[in-house]
Order: C-alpha cells, then sequence, then structure tokens
C-alpha cells in the first residue's frame, strides 16, 4: 500500500507519530471537532496541523482550481497569469503575539512540503502595515492571529464573505484563555465564525489545544458552544513526559521567615546551576524581581554579558524578539523572564528551567517546566528557587500535587456585559446584524448561554442611545437600524475609534522609556516615573538610567553610572496561591506534623516546624490554627486559613468588621496566602469571638457583609474603569493620539458618579460590584473556605512571640508603616529580638536579609 504523503513526509524526518496523533488525523479527516489535551512538548501542533493539511489539501485545492478558472475566464480570454492561492480557509487563535510567530514558523515546513500552493501570514498587533495592507487586498490560506485581531477581522465589511471561506479554526493554549474575558471574546468570535459556515452550508471544525487543564469536559463544551449538536472529541494525548522537578536548598534556615524579598540570597546556587545547565529559563513573577535578578546576575558574572538575557513583556518588541530567537538559536546561556515566556514557545536548546519563587499554581508550575526538553521523549526538568523559608513546603507540596495529577480547573465568566457590547458594535461594523438572529448565536456560547431578555435588550439600548444618561451625547449613539432593520454603525469615525479600541486587555498604568538619541526600552508605570525627579536613577530593561525629562507619555533617559537605583513596580505583580497547591501545602504540614518528613524540602525545614509546634500548632487538613498574642501595639489575631491572598483580603475584612459590631473599632490588617492578622488598639478577647466572628452564614448575607466591610463604592471604582473601556465608554486612545492613564481613571470616575448619580440601574455598574465580588475579593472561594473552616477543629493559643507563620504577617504590616529605619534593619532587629527571647541562634540571617 502506498504511504499518504503526510505519512511519506514523516518518514522523512525520521519520526513516529503517537497514537493520540493519528487519532486526531481520524478525527479531522472526519470532519469531527475537539480539544486536544497532551503534555507540553509531546506535539500537539503536529497532531492537529498535519491532520488539517491531509483532510483539506484535496478540497482547497480544487477550489482554488475552481476559483482561477474563473479568474482566467472572466479576463476575457487574456492568456498567462499567476494560479490563485487557494482561499483563507485555515484559523489559528494564538493568545500572545510571540507565541503566534513562533507557530507561523512551526506551521510553515510540513506547509511547504504538503500543500506548496498554500499561503500562510500572521496578523498581530506586531504586523507591519504593508502586511496588514495586503492582507486586506488577500487573506492568505492559513492565518494565525489573537483575539483581538481575530475581533478586528470580524468588524471588517466583507466580514461575512471572507470567513465565511474558514473550514477550520484551532485554537492554542487554550487553558490560557478560557477563564478570562478574552476567551469569552473568542467564544463570540467562534459562534460567529459557525454562522458564517452554516450559511454557506458546511460546519466549521473547532479543534482546542491544552496541556494543563483539570476540567476537561467543561473545557470541550466551552470551546464548542453550548448549542453545538455534534458532540466534540476529547482526546488524551501523552501525560507521562518525565517531569524533573527538584528545589535548591538554603544552606540553612531562616527560623522566622518572611516573604516579599527578592531571594537573592540564593544568588550563589543559581550561578552554579545555570552554569552546568546547556541553556536556560529563569522564571520570576515579577518583572521588577526579573530585572533585579538579571543585574545581580551580571554582577556575579560579568562573563555572561551577551549570553544573559532580560524578557519580560514591559520590553520593547525588538528586545524580545533578539531574546527569543538567540533561545532558539542556543546563543542565549539563561533568560531572566517573567509569564511573558510562559506558554508554547518552542526553544529547543533549553534544558532546564529555574522558577524564583513558587509558582503558586500546579498548572503554572507544569507550564513553565514545558518550556524545557520541549520536544517528544526529551525530559522537562524545573528547579524551584525558595525566596524564603516557607516556599520550601510549598515547593514539596507543589511535586505531590503534580504526580497526584492535581491540576487547577479554569471556568467561563459568565456574561460580562462590557464585553457583549464591544461585540455588538464589531459585528454591526462586520456587515450588520439583526437582533433576533444575532441573540440565538450569542446564546450558543457558554459564557452567555443563560443570558436573559431583559439583560440583551439594556445591551441593545446602550449601544444605540447609551441609555437614559447618556442620550443626548451622538458618541454614545453608535449602532442604528437601518430601513431593513438591520443594525448597523453609520458614523465612520466612530467605526475608526471603535476599531482602534477593540479588545479586552485594558493596559496597566504606561509611560514610555526612551533614550534622547530615540532607542526605545519599553515601558514601566506612570505612577513610578510621577515619583522621580529628573537626575533620579533607576533600574530598567537591565540597565541603569538617569530620568532626564517626561515629555507627554515618555521618559526620556540617559545611561547613568553605578550606584543605589530604583526598581519599577507593575500592577498585578502578586499572584494569589491556588486553592489546589493550598490544599496540598496543608497535607505536607500534617504529615511533618505527624513527623513524616518525607522529602528534602520537608527535611530542610524540619526546624521551623519544630519551632512552631512547640510555639503553637501545625495546620492540617482538619486542623486551622488561630494564634493571639497581646503586644505594645494591642491585641492581634493571627488567624491561618491557607486559603489564598484574594480569599484573605476577604476573610480580613468580614472577620473585623464582624469583630466590630455594633460599636464602630478600627483594625489594622495584615495578609498573605497562609494567613491574616487582625490587630485592635482596644481590648478584644479573640479567642472568646473567634467562633462567632467565622460562622458561615447564607450566601446572600456574606455578599452584604463583605461589601460593607470594605470600601466597596471605591473597589468598584477601580474596577469600572477596565469594563467601561471594554464597553467603548471612555478610549484607551483615539487614532493618532495616546491619551494618559491619568486621564482614562477621570473618565471613568465621570461616569461611575453620572451613572450612580442618574442612572442607578446601570448594568455595568452591576457589572463591577459582581467582579468585585467573583475576582478581586472570591466571593465564592471566601463561602468555601468559611464552610471548610467549620468542619475543621479549632485550635486556638495564646502566644508569647509571634511564631514562624505569625512573623511573615507582621512583617507584611511593617511593609505599609512609613519609618525612617529602612525595611530591612527593621525586620534584622525583629528577628534578633525573636532569637534572644527564644534563647536560639538564627546563624546567618542578617547576610539573607540584606538579600
Amino acid at each position: 500500500m502506498t504511504a499518504s504523503p503526510v505519512d511519506a513526509w514523516i518518514d522523512a524526518q525520521g519520526w513516529t507519530p503517537f497514537p493520540f496523533q493519528r487519532q486526531v488525523w481520524a478525527e479531522i479527516a472526519a470532519g469531527r471537532s475537539g480539544l486536544l489535551h497532551s503534555s507540553t512538548g509531546s506535539g500537539k501542533t503536529l497532531a492537529v496541523w498535519l491532520g488539517a493539511l491531509a483532510a483539506l489539501r484535496g478540497e482547497i485545492g480544487a477550489e482554488a482550481r475552481q476559483t482561477s478558472k474563473e479568474d482566467k475566464e472572466g479576463r476575457e480570454g487574456k492568456a498567462g497569469g499567476k494560479p490563485i492561492a487557494p482561499p483563507f480557509s485555515v484559523l489559528w487563535i494564538t493568545p500572545m503575539r510571540a507565541l503566534a510567530a513562533d507557530t507561523l514558523r512551526a506551521l510553515q515546513a510540513p506547509m511547504a512540503a504538503l500543500c506548496p500552493g498554500w499561503t500562510a501570514g500572521l496578523r498581530s498587533g506586531d504586523t507591519s502595515s504593508s502586511e496588514r495592507a495586503a492582507q486586506d487586498r488577500r487573506l492568505p490560506t492559513v492565518l494565525v492571529t489573537t483575539p483581538e485581531s481575530l475581533s478586528l477581522l470580524l468588524s471588517r465589511a466583507d466580514a461575512r464573505e471572507q470567513l465565511g471561506r474558514v473550514r477550520l479554526a484551532v485554537v492554542d493554549e487554550w487553558h490560557e484563555l478560557m477563564g478570562n474575558k478574552r476567551g469569552v471574546q473568542t467564544q463570540l468570535a467562534l459562534a460567529r465564525l459557525r454562522r458564517f459556515r452554516r450559511e454557506r452550508g458546511g460546519a466549521l471544525m473547532t479543534w482546542g489545544l491544552s496541556a494543563t487543564l483539570g476540567n476537561l469536559d467543561e473545557a470541550l463544551r466551552t470551546l464548542l458552544g453550548a448549542a453545538d449538536d455534534a458532540p466534540g472529541r476529547l482526546v488524551q494525548g501523552e501525560t507521562d513526559k518525565t517531569l524533573v522537578i527538584d528545589t535548591l536548598l538554603p544552606a540553612s534556615i531562616e527560623r522566622f521567615a518572611w516573604a516579599g524579598h527578592m531571594g537573592l540570597s540564593m544568588l550563589p546556587q543559581v550561578v552554579e546551576a545555570i552554569e552546568a545547565s546547556a541553556s536556560c529559563l529563569v522564571f520570576t513573577n515579577m518583572r521588577s524581581q526579573a530585572e533585579r535578578w538579571y543585574q545581580a546576575l551580571l554582577e556575579a558574572r560579568p562573563d555572561w554579558a551577551g549570553v544573559l538575557a532580560l524578557h519580560h513583556g514591559s520590553l520593547d518588541r525588538g528586545v524580545r524578539e533578539w531574546v527569543e530567537l538567540g533561545l532558539k538559536e542556543g546563543r542565549i546561556k539563561a533568560a531572566v523572564c517573567t509569564s511573558s515566556l510562559d506558554l508554547g514557545v518552542d526553544f529547543l536548546p533549553v534544558d532546564r528551567v529555574l522558577q524564583v519563587g513558587s509558582a503558586k499554581g500546579v498548572a503554572r508550575l507544569v507550564q513553565r517546566a514545558g518550556r524545557s526538553g520541549h520536544a517528544p521523549g526529551r525530559p522537562s526538568r524545573i528547579t524551584l528557587v525558595p525566596t524564603n523559608s516557607l516556599e520550601l513546603v510549598e515547593a514539596a507540596a507543589a511535586r505531590a500535587a503534580v504526580r497526584a495529577g492535581q491540576i487547577e480547573a479554569r471556568h467561563s465568566p459568565r456574561e460580562p456585559l462590557d464585553v457583549l457590547v464591544q461585540h455588538l458594535v464589531t459585528v454591526a461594523l462586520g456587515g450588520g446584524f439583526r437582533p433576533d438572529e444575532l441573540l440565538d448565536e450569542v446564546r450558543g456560547t457558554v459564557a452567555y448561554e443563560t443570558l436573559g431578555g431583559e439583560a440583551w435588550q439594556w445591551c441593545l439600548d446602550f449601544v444605540h442611545r447609551g441609555g437614559p444618561s447618556l442620550t443626548a451625547y451622538p458618541d454614545y449613539q453608535r449602532v442604528v437600524p437601518d430601513e431593513e432593520g438591520v443594525w448597523r454603525v453609520p458614523d465612520a469615525r466612530l467605526a475608526r475609534r471603535h476599531r482602534v479600541n477593540i479588545g479586552t486587555i485594558v493596559s496597566d498604568a504606561a509611560i514610555q522609556v526612551q533614550y534622547m538619541g530615540g532607542g526605545r526600552l519599553g515601558t514601566v508605570e506612570e505612577s513610578f516615573i510621577a515619583r522621580l525627579r529628573p537626575g533620579d536613577v533607576f533600574m530598567f530593561s537591565g540597565r541603569l538610567l538617569e530620568l532626564v525629562r517626561v515629555e507627554q507619555m515618555t521618559a526620556l533617559v540617559r545611561r547613568a553610572a553605578a550606584g543605589r537605583a530604583a526598581v519599577p513596580r507593575w500592577n498585578g505583580s502578586r499572584m494569589p496561591l491556588s486553592s489546589t497547591l493550598a490544599d496540598a501545602v496543608l497535607r505536607e504540614l500534617a504529615a511533618a506534623d505527624a513527623g513524616r518528613f518525607d522529602s528534602p524540602e520537608m527535611r530542610c525545614v524540619k526546624p521551623l516546624i519544630d519551632v512552631q509546634r512547640r510555639w503553637s500548632g501545625v495546620p492540617a487538613p482538619d486542623v486551622l490554627i488561630a494564634e493571639t498574642m497581646k503586644s505594645r501595639e494591642g491585641w492581634h489575631l493571627f488567624l491561618h486559613a491557607f486559603a489564598g491572598r484574594q480569599v484573605h483580603l476577604g476573610l480580613a475584612g468580614l472577620i473585623a468588621w464582624r469583630a466590630a459590631q455594633p460599636e464602630t473599632g478600627t483594625f489594622s490588617i495584615a495578609l498573605n496566602d497562609y494567613g491574616i492578622e487582625l490587630l485592635s488598639a482596644k481590648p478584644i478577647d479573640w479567642a472568646a469571638r473567634l467562633p462567632e466572628l467565622l460562622a458561615l452564614r447564607p450566601l446572600e448575607t456574606l455578599l452584604r457583609e463583605v461589601l460593607a466591610s470594605l470600601n466597596a463604592t471605591e473597589l468598584a471604582r477601580r474596577r469600572f474603569r477596565e469594563i467601561a473601556r471594554i464597553a467603548g465608554l471612555i478610549f484607551q486612545s483615539h487614532p493618532g493620539e495616546r491619551r494618559s492613564n491619568r486621564q482614562l481613571q477621570a473618565s471613568a470616575t465621570l461616569f461611575f458618579e453620572v451613572f450612580q448619580q442618574h442612572d442607578p440601574r446601570n448594568r455595568l455598574l452591576a457589572q463591577a460590584e459582581q467582579e468585585l465580588l467573583t475576582q478581586e475579593l472570591d466571593v465564592r472561594h471566601l463561602a468555601a473556605a468559611l464552610e471548610r473552616m467549620s468542619r475543621q477543629t479549632l485550635q486556638i493559643h495564646a502566644l508569647k512571640r509571634p511564631t514562624p507563620l505569625a512573623f511573615p504577617l507582621m512583617v507584611e504590616r511593617f511593609r505599609e508603616k512609613l519609618s525612617n529605619e529602612s525595611f530591612a534593619d527593621r525586620i534584622a532587629r525583629m528577628v534578633a529580638q525573636l532569637e534572644k527571647s527564644a534563647g536560639e541562634a538564627c546563624a546567618g540571617l542578617g547576610a539573607k536579609i540584606s538579600g
């Protein structure tokens, strides 16, 4: 039997297909959709892409020949002319621009061999204007794009004609999109493509690729839509890829661990690990931490200049691309990076990943580990670098969770009206819509499957008239039904403005950093630059820079001499501990409390756990530890709930609010991923009141209490800026103009106040409050945490001094206080006092704190 072209090509590469790849090929050949879940680097891209090439090459080629024949006949018998390339037929959606460029390169080699007439292109925010213009004339056969650029394509007047030809849509890294508004935007776009395809008498094949998902059935349904009658196929690929997880252990253990510093005490061990690797990635959780580690590594090894790189999302695109190419070609010894390199960019030379600090989630740990050994049959190795003692426990817990296959689930947001409002304007631009038809289409997504008629009518009124409070303003009368009942955008100026601002990513307050001579370095937060004066020195892009002046939204800088420098901080840098990893940590602590120290990490941290046991108690899945203490500052409560930072924010406010009833009270609050501290200046018997303060109440009552316990209006106002921007009330930019975030915040605040006063039933206000509760405060998980605590045995311990678990909470509180004493000096003094009172030495602690 003659081998198929695909098999022949694979044989020529010297490869042997995995069974899951052949299964995907068979499903695509049968015209079915599905979700492929397989380890990073196991060959997911080739599984879908080779299946697409085999299944579509004949069909698409026939259409191209027919089009070419018709075109030739239409030229009134003129001879010659080039054959027309196959029409736009495959859409490949990726969550990141860097991943889009890498994906395009991966698709081109087999395409050139198997379908030489096909063309491929990239459409993202990095695409040049000339390339965009060429694509506007004719789209390639295969287009790799992002959710934002796909929405832009849907806003084209000829969207139905161009996108109706798409036979296959592939969503890469589906786990990255599924749980956020970009995923909702993707759901709506796919629903639109399905309608276009049905109108041509066909069906859209849709495939998702993922490596780290815990709720696969829900992920498949979210990808294919709630109204999809044909069930999709869930293909489970290779999951037994060798994954090595180890930890760099500190030379000595701090008895009083504290979180928040950079972890530079581990610098010698990290240098040694990099030296032993051919090429590696050094992941940090914060951009500021990446900057500091890059500089520290370069100071420790000046000979690495040119082979040590820095990569994060605020750096200029040219810098990022240089680093990515260097990693691919094996010229980079190590790259210090953030989540900017989390996703499936293929760096074959990388044989090891270092994770500085806890990854805070099992899925994120596995995802980052997969950046090494990124090929079938090669092991992936990730080495954890603790920044404090308690992260050793997290390291052991993460490895145990990976072995047990415990991966976090992701869920689609439900009915975000800001995204729907934006989509209505996009579809109105892309040929227009009839409300009843579009409502059926929208309800075909999981995000909006239960969308009510009143909410739908509100969205229509909002894009038509701006709602009750904006009726008099023409800028908010964006979509108008024509005489045939088709809703369109008649104003060309509003159409241009909408296209420029399509998307659900709201930029942090950012300002461009640029040399006086014109070279761009990237962006930092506007609030950071606002604190600097001309002549001040700061560290950015791995360089010491001196601020010369600020012009509009650009900070002009020059190189600075060596000296003390500030490090920029970006919003959103603190990732909360996932509930999956938190549960695993509690299991590790329970085993340690029972005398089982089964891993190197737990044996290393044993002295700290022994102190915690002697002075108080050790938390466990069935034991809730609370600690009380009287100091010169007041009456302390330490509650070690292990529910993650977001849940603890709501929990701390809730307990403080309940404790203050019926009178008013003032509390100092501190929190981290492991617990909370409440400090009252007035006498309060925490031990007597705690069971009442932790009482589980109905969800509606809990919601009211949480909102009452915090400055909910101010928090909702902050959430509203993002919602207002996505819904098209305020604009990140106009053509030829860039607005500062100060302007955007002022505009959002104005709308917030106008709606509160004149349109209190505005659904965007309600959405801001809902997102505050579900995302920022995570009330659903707060209720689950309270329910779990109600089943635990509560142990309350009166302390003479802070325990190893209480001490980091005190550090968090001191961090917010102003003092002319340096933070590190203050902590060092406190540790010395605590160690003296404990009658034990803590060798080397001062040196670690200075790191």
